[in-house]
C-alpha cells in the first residue's frame, strides 16, 4: 500500500464512486491505514497486530459491496467476494468454508501472473510475431521419405541446395510489416491450448483438487483455430508470456501477498444468523458460523500453493440484518468484527446525485453506450429529479434495494430509444420530466404493477 494513501485521501477516493455512506468510507479509510502503519513496524511487534475486522450492516443497494470492491482495486490486494449462504456445515455437501481462503489465493495468483506476463510483454509479443511468421511463411517445407530410404534404411544424401541471398531480407522485411499491423486483416490458423478440456469447478472442493492435480499431470492439449492476424498476435503473446512466468516465485509472491493484504468480504452473513437455541435449519446456521469462526480468528488453510494463514487477512462481513440483528450471531464471531457501522438507506437526494456525481454514473453509462450508435443522449434537471422522485417513492412503498431500483428505472424510460438508435433519423435525443412520467405514469399509479416491474 502506498505510504501516500491516508485516511483523508482514501475517503476522497471512495467518494469519487460512492455517494454518502462517509461513516463505513472512514472505518474502512482507518482499516486500511492500520494495515500500513503495522508494516512500518519490527516484525515481532507488527505479528501481533491483527486487522479489524468490519461488519457493515444495512439495506441492499446502498454500497456495501462497492466500498469493498473499491478499496480492493485501491490497493491492488487480492479480493474476493463470498455469500455465507453458499456454505455449508462440515459433513454436509457443498463448498466448505475454507474455500473463501483458496478462492483468495487464486486471485493473487492471477494478479502476480499478471504482473509477471506484463514484466515480459515485449518478449512475449516479438515470440508470438515470430511463430506468426513461421505459420505463413515456414522456414522448413514438410519432410517427405525418399523411396531410397524407404527401401534401404537410413537418410539417402540429397544435392546441396545453395541459399537464396536475399531470403533473410525478405523474411525480415516480412515480419516486420506483421509488427506494423499490416497483415493484421488476414486470417491464418493457429494452435492454441485447449482450456476446455481443464475440469470443471464445482462446490465439493476435493474433487476440484483432485481435477487440477490431474490437470497438472496431463499434457497440454491444442486444437486449431482460425483467426486474423491482429488476433493471433493477441492470443499467442498471452499464451508466450504465460509459459515465460516462473510458477514458483509467483507462487511465493502470491501467497504472501494474500496474507498480509487479501481482503474477503463476506455477504448475506445475516442469512446464517440463527436463534441460539432453535431447532432445525438454525441448527446448521450455527455450524456454518463455526466453521467461518477459526478462519476469521486465524488459522491455517491448506491450499495447492501452499499453507496459508489467514491471522492478517482483512474480513469486511455485510448484512442486510431485517430479520435477525447482529447479536444473534454466535459471541465468537461478533468479536471477531470489533468494528461495526450501520449505512443508511438511500433517499431522494442521494438517488439525485447518484445518477450524475460519480465517475461510473448511470447517466454516463448510458450515454457512452447510445453514442456507440452515434446517438447524443441528454436528460433535463427536471427528468433527473423525476427519476429521482420515482426511485425514492416506489422505494419506500414497496421492497426497498437501495440504488438497484435507479437501473429498472432507467431501463424502462429508455427502452424504445434503445430498440430504435440504430434506425433514429433525429440523433439527438432529449429526455424531460414530462418524458420519464410518460412511461412510468401508469406503472407508478399501480402499486400492484410496481411490485413486478419496477
Amino acid at each position: 500500500m502506498d505510504n501516500m494513501l491516508t485516511p483523508r485521501k482514501i475517503a476522497a477516493y471512495l467518494d469519487e464512486y460512492i455517494v454518502g455512506q462517509q461513516a463505513a468510507k472512514k472505518a474502512v479509510a482507518v482499516a486500511l491505514r492500520n494495515r500500513w502503519r503495522a508494516a512500518q513496524l519490527s516484525p515481532e511487534i507488527a505479528r501481533e497486530i491483527i486487522p479489524k475486522n468490519i461488519l457493515l450492516i444495512g439495506p441492499t443497494g446502498v454500497g456495501k459491496t462497492e466500498i469493498a470492491r473499491r478499496i480492493a482495486l485501491l490497493t491492488d490486494a487480492p479480493f474476493v467476494k463470498v455469500e455465507a449462504t453458499k456454505y455449508t456445515e462440515v459433513g454436509y455437501v457443498g463448498r466448505d468454508v475454507e474455500s473463501m481462503v483458496r478462492d483468495l489465493v487464486e486471485e493473487a495468483v492471477r494478479l502476480e501472473k499478471k504482473k509477471d506476463a506484463a514484466a515480459h510483454g515485449q518478449d512475449a509479443e516479438e515470440a508470438a510475431i515470430q511463430k506468426i511468421g513461421e505459420i505463413m511463411w515456414p522456414t522448413k517445407k514438410a519432410e517427405t521419405r525418399n523411396p531410397m530410404e524407404i527401401i534401404f534404411g537410413g537418410k539417402a544424401q540429397e544435392p546441396q541446395k545453395e541459399e537464396d541471398p536475399g531470403k533473410a531480407e525478405r523474411r525480415a522485411y516480412f515480419l516486420d510489416r506483421i509488427r506494423r499491423g499490416e497483415l493484421d486483416g488476414r486470417t491464418i490458423e493457429i494452435e492454441v491450448r485447449d482450456r476446455s478440456r481443464v475440469p470443471g469447478m464445482g462446490d465439493n472442493e476435493n474433487v476440484n483438487q483432485i481435477s487440477q492435480m490431474l490437470s497438472a499431470m496431463m499434457p497440454k492439449q491444442t486444437k486449431k483455430k482460425k483467426v486474423t492476424v491482429r488476433a493471433a498476435k493477441k492470443i499467442l503473446t498471452e499464451e508466450a508470456a504465460e509459459d515465460m512466468v516462473d510458477m514458483e516465485l509467483v507462487s511465493d509472491r502470491a501467497v504472501q501477498n494474500a496474507e498480509e493484504h487479501g481482503i474477503i468480504f463476506i455477504d448475506e452473513i445475516d442469512k446464517v444468523a440463527g436463534r441460539r437455541g432453535a431447532q432445525g435449519p438454525d441448527v446448521s446456521r450455527e455450524g456454518v458460523q463455526r466453521d467461518i469462526l477459526p478462519i476469521v480468528e486465524g488459522a491455517s488453510v491448506k491450499t495447492r500453493y501452499g499453507m496459508v494463514k489467514t491471522d492478517h487477512i482483512l474480513f469486511i462481513a455485510a448484512g442486510a440484518f431485517h430479520v435477525s440483528k447482529p447479536s444473534d450471531l454466535i459471541p465468537e464471531l461478533q468479536g471477531r468484527f470489533p468494528i461495526r457501522v450501520e449505512l443508511q438507506s438511500l433517499g431522494r437526494e442521494e438517488f439525485r446525485r447518484i445518477l450524475t456525481e460519480p465517475r461510473q454514473a448511470l447517466i454516463r453509462q448510458y450515454q457512452a453506450l447510445l453514442s456507440a450508435e452515434g446517438v447524443d443522449l441528454t436528460f433535463t434537471e427536471d427528468a433527473l429529479d423525476a427519476v429521482a422522485d420515482i426511485a425514492a417513492r416506489v422505494n419506500r412503498e414497496t421492497e426497498d434495494i437501495g440504488a438497484r431500483r435507479l437501473y429498472t428505472i432507467l431501463e424502462r424510460v429508455l427502452e424504445d430509444i434503445s430498440y430504435e438508435a440504430s434506425d433514429l433519423a433525429e440523433k439527438h435525443v432529449v429526455i424531460d420530466a414530462a418524458c420519464v412520467r410518460e412511461k412510468l405514469g401508469p406503472v407508478t399509479n399501480d402499486l400492484d404493477a410496481s411490485n413486478y416491474i419496477l
